[in-house]
């Protein structure tokens, strides 16, 4: 336990950089170098690259996997298995590779299982409806769901829809 954290046996953490009150549950790897905020709970089965900044109060819940280039405000929650990318172009080997950033804004909710591809804002306290894909950015108190993610309405800080 540092700082008033808890790291369990089987994570692997190689940052320093784990804020009060965390919580890294079992066989997640957090490499060199990603930034974890305050009071954040990671559970079970998570991956998180070094060029990974993670705000306060967020709950990743299992097997999230955040690539470089993910920025995750404070009050965040995402759901299990939610998936990110940093690449609309994948290819094996690609020496161009073109790292894109994603950003969540504070407060807002990535359903189970929802993809959310590169270069989006997730806006303030927005909310993507599980197993939706969300191609582009989505407004600050905004309900998405579907495949591709359309608007479906407004939703206040708690999530209730408007």
């Amino acid at each position: 336990m540092k700082n008033n954290s808890y790291i369990h046996p089987t994570a692997l953490v190689e940052s320093e950089k784990i804020g009060r009150g965390s919580t890294v549950w079992a066989f997640v790897h957090i490499l060199p170098g990603a930034s974890i905020g305050e009071s954040v709970n990671i559970c079970d089965n998570c991956f998180i690259e070094g060029n990974v900044i993670i705000g306060d109060d967020v709950t990743i819940k299992c097997g999230v996997y955040l690539w470089d280039g993910i920025i995750v405000r404070n009050r965040v929650f995402i759901g299990p298995n939610a998936t990110f990318t940093n690449d609309k172009h994948p290819r094996s080997k690609n020496k161009n590779y073109k790292k894109e950033q994603t950003i969540l804004e504070e407060g807002c909710s990535i359903g189970a299982n929802a993809t959310i591809l590169s270069g989006t804002t997730i806006g303030k306290y927005a909310m993507i409806g599980a197993g939706s894909v969300v191609t582009k950015d989505v407004p600050d108190f905004t309900l998405v769901y579907g495949n591709p993610a359309k608007i479906h309405g407004k939703v206040n800080e708690l999530g209730s829809k408007l």
